[in-house]
């Protein structure tokens, strides 16, 4: 069984390399900081990593900090864990380099990388697959480690909201709360402290709402233009694609987001009936089966035809 595995290297050694995906997301900042507070509690040698810094909403973790975007010199670690990451490259490591054994730890259909695979599509954030780990370790998690495990599981369900939150999802939930987990506390800080440039931005990007013909897609655009003109920073549009999901009759929303003058990042979500993570590899991407994205060459009006031809035979 990975996890016993997972234990067994957990136990004989001790230096340790944590790192998730960049452009983080609630499910793997929380389970980068759990899995990192844990291991330190334990008396390991730790270095938790993520080439982008913890959006501001989080900062209410207990010891976000320790997660760094820079390495010590002369890093060399026994093992690194990669969270959340889907692809070894999203990392932006070289992993391989830095560590004798990978240890991926995932929910991502098609996340195969790693000399030691535990991945299970069935979770509903990879932060499930961290508690079971510690639990399986009898690590009695610590509150600091509970909060971060729980801002996880509620990033990744959309606040239990989407179908990814099973049983286990509030299993776990109740029993971190048991540990002293506030509900209201963490879903505030998350979704309800946002900073004014980010409603700025959301004002400018909500007017480029397009609605198929069939009205069964949205999608809203954010270019590098509007993003300067707003004051804002590309993680204040996270949650955006939310938005056009929210609309009646609409099966899956897309946000298209300018990256550079020739390169758009599409993200995708799903009702449930339309697979995007397979939409998303026919683009190059790659992701789940209702929370998926790739990027895209070319400009808007090419981006936007190449995806909505692709959703216009789905649903024609």
């Amino acid at each position: 069984m990975p996890v016993q595995q997972i234990v067994e290297k957990i136990r004989d050694n001790q230096r340790f390399l944590v790192v998730a995906h960049c452009n983080p997301d609630g499910d793997a900042i929380g389970s980068t900081v759990a899995l990192a507070l844990a291991l330190l509690d334990m008396g390991k040698d730790v270095v938790a990593y993520n080439a982008d810094s913890v959006p501001e909403v989080m900062h209410f973790l207990p010891q976000y900090d320790v997660l760094r975007n820079s390495l010590p010199e002369n890093s060399d670690f026994d093992i690194a864990f990669v969270l959340d990451a889907g692809e070894l490259e999203r990392t932006a490591l070289p992993v391989r380099d830095l560590a004798r054994t990978i240890i991926n730890i995932d929910h991502h259909p098609f996340s195969d990388f790693g000399d030691l695979c535990y991945v299970d599509t069935g979770a509903c954030a990879t932060a499930v697959l961290i508690y079971r780990i510690l639990k399986a370790c009898q690590y009695q998690p610590s509150l600091a480690v509970a909060k971060a495990l729980y801002l996880g599981i509620l990033s990744d369900t959309g606040s239990f909201r989407y179908s990814s939150a099973n049983q286990e999802a509030f299993v776990v939930a109740g029993e971190l709360v048991g540990l002293g987990v506030d509900p209201w506390e963490v879903s505030s800080h998350l979704y309800e402290s946002h900073a004014p440039e980010r409603m700025l931005l959301l004002s400018l990007v909500l007017p480029s709402l397009q609605i198929s013909t069939c009205g069964q897609y949205a999608s809203i655009v954010m270019t590098l233009d509007t993003l300067k003109k707003s004051g804002a920073s590309e993680e204040h549009s996270d949650g955006f694609v939310n938005y056009p999901r929210s609309i009646r009759g609409v099966e899956v929303a897309l946000f298209i987001h300018q990256v550079s003058e020739s390169l758009y990042k599409i993200s995708f979500r799903s009702r449930g009936a339309i697979d995007v993570g397979s939409l998303s590899r026919e683009l190059g991407g790659g992701g789940h089966h209702n929370a998926a994205g790739a990027k895209i060459n070319g400009t808007l009006d090419e981006v936007k035809n190449s995806v909505f031809t692709l959703l216009d035979q789905i649903f024609s």
